[in-house]
């Protein structure tokens, strides 16, 4: 019995030493004002800063930031295309050749200067048409072109409009001695583009006594008759 006695009396003594022992912990946490770690149902409230402003995340290591820039020459919404012509604008109609198509030529004596004639084209057409060049002569068929003088290039190419004249210049001889005169009856007027190149010819009757040695020229088309018959 003794010995359960003293086995009781040292169990109890322990417990009360770590009671007191528990006591004094308490108290001196309670007098140190701090709380005991890992409370159960505690959240600690997060910091906050007085007079900042808040910054955003920064970006994630290796996922740089991307600005996607519009292609070159493309504008906001559209697909980089220039606007297309609206449909009722059309580009302005070239301006055709005087030709044995939509004009008629004539010749006639003139009194001066001696030996010329005048070459006279008139635009038949219903449009402004272009008298390009000089004309291309044939007195009575012959296989020679007779010569142009260059001399007599205007500034610009003469237009002529519905109903409008352009006048050309025909020197008949050269220096006298040179050629024995030929007497022609008739004369193949050519009327070429812009590129020169013959766009038909027509044939008309020349002035009664009408001779030529070949020397003469033609001048380029004139807007009127003085610069025409000028040389």
């Amino acid at each position: 019995m003794r010995t359960n006695r003293i086995r009781t009396t040292a169990l109890a003594v322990t417990v009360l030493a770590a009671a007191l022992s528990l006591t004094a912990c308490g108290g001196e946490d309670k007098a140190m004002g701090t709380k005991p770690a890992g409370a159960a149902g505690t959240a600690t409230p997060a910091a906050t800063s007085t007079g900042s402003t808040a910054q955003p995340d920064a970006p994630e290591a290796g996922t740089p930031e991307t600005q996607t820039v519009p292609a070159e020459g493309k504008h906001a919404g559209g697909n980089g295309k220039k606007p297309e012509t609206a449909p009722n604008e059309k580009a302005a109609p070239s301006i055709p050749a005087c030709t044995p198509k939509n004009s008629t030529v004539e010749v006639s004596s003139v009194s001066r200067p001696i030996n010329h004639l005048l070459l006279t084209v008139t635009n038949t057409g219903s449009t402004t048409c272009h008298a390009y060049y000089a004309p291309f002569l044939r007195f009575d068929g012959a296989q020679a072109v007779y010569p142009v003088l260059d001399d007599s290039k205007p500034q610009a190419v003469v237009t002529l409009s519905p109903g409008k004249k352009a006048y050309a210049g025909i020197a008949l001889l050269g220096e006298p001695g040179q050629n024995e005169p030929v007497k022609s009856a008739n004369l193949g007027v050519g009327m070429v583009d812009k590129n020169n190149q013959s766009k038909g010819e027509s044939t008309v009757k020349l002035p009664a006594e009408t001779y030529t040695d070949g020397l003469g020229f033609v001048t380029y088309w004139q807007s009127d008759v003085e610069n025409a018959l000028m040389y």
